[in-house]
């Protein structure tokens, strides 16, 4: 019988790698029974949201701590490098297009000397690719489950470069409505969440520089010194994204503020246009005002032209003053 066909659902690749890198399908209980055998080789283990008594299973196929196994039960792991004897477990944060929103998963990595085991949650794509072009390169897989590793790792922080990339594009575009003639307040909105999502998206990246450097340094699991090059460069990888998203976190809290002061502006520009208009209504308005007041002796009441003269004083007040009004650019 075919291994893949007794495998539970949230298995997704169950494999034995030997000393020469070629793979063999395995059941879980024949798991123990390869890390038994003195020829070498390594088994790679991907799960997908297992269920709690299929990790207490695996537990006593790879002897894997308590502690370990407990957070991996559970998905809200914060991103870190735990030892535990002669193996290590890591939990980093994964990042994935949904529905043109980003949503966040984890991957929790369980290692030692001839093991991986992958443990996905939530939003994170699927492995397969990654143990595919390992495959295709066998004397890679032959140096063991380090070179593995390195590759998820590198799968994880190569799919935040096409986000960040996404958010650039978003941010160019929402910079040509804050500086539109009319305001949006859609556009203020997205500033906002935009700012959000790539402050989730530092909290994904940033911890994952640390892990590749305790990954490099740390004495628990040994890395080969010729693997320690290609987690150097995934680290190089992860530090440029997270500077990128840096910088993009200080241009989008820029733009807000452009935004505001744009909308302040504009505000100021309204209340000049409408004190100018109240000043050109309040002179005729004054004047007028004084000859409603129907006293008996008011200067040129009777006189013959005194109404065409207070048309006359009235029009040239208000000319004079629109002309002043808009000389300073009040109108």
């Amino acid at each position: 019988m075919n291994a893949s066909t007794v495998l539970p659902a949230c298995v997704v690749n169950c494999a034995a790698y030997d000393r020469n890198g070629h793979r063999r399908d395995i059941t879980l209980d024949e798991i123990s029974d390869v890390l038994a055998d003195a020829d070498g080789g390594f088994v790679w283990v991907g799960l997908y949201e297992p269920e709690e008594r299929l990790l207490d299973a695996l537990q006593d196929e790879f002897g894997l701590h308590d502690l370990a196994v407990e957070d991996a039960h559970h998905a809200h792991q914060r991103p870190k490098v735990e030892p535990y004897g002669n193996s290590l477990f890591i939990a980093a944060h994964t990042a994935q297009q949904l529905d043109g929103h980003v949503r966040f998963g984890e991957t929790h990595v369980f290692i030692g000397p001839r093991y991986l085991m992958t443990v996905r949650h939530g939003a994170s794509l699927s492995f397969a690719s990654v143990r595919q072009r390992l495959e295709r390169e066998p004397d890679l897989l032959a140096q063991g489950p380090s070179v593995a590793l390195h590759a998820v790792l590198d799968f994880i922080v190569d799919n935040y470069q096409p986000i960040v990339s996404d958010y650039e594009r978003e941010l160019d575009a929402l910079e040509q409505d804050v500086f539109a003639e009319s305001y949006k307040r859609g556009t203020i909105k997205r500033l906002y969440a935009l700012r959000k999502e790539l402050t989730q998206m530092r909290l994904a990246v940033a911890p994952m520089q640390d892990i590749l450097s305790q990954l490099i340094r740390t004495p628990a699991f040994a890395i080969p010194d010729e693997v320690k090059p290609y987690f150097r460069d995934v680290l190089d990888h992860a530090a440029r994204v997270g500077d990128s998203i840096d910088t993009l976190r200080e241009m989008v809290a820029a733009a807000m503020n452009v935004n505001l002061s744009l909308v302040t502006v504009a505000q100021g520009e309204i209340v000049k246009r409408l004190a100018g208009w109240a000043a050109l209504l309040a002179a005729p308005t004054l004047i007028t005002s004084w000859y409603g007041m129907n006293f008996e002796h008011m200067p040129e009441l009777h006189g013959r032209y005194s109404y065409l003269a207070l048309i006359g004083v009235v029009g040239l007040v208000c000319v004079g003053l629109y002309r002043y009004l808009r000389r300073i650019d009040w109108l």
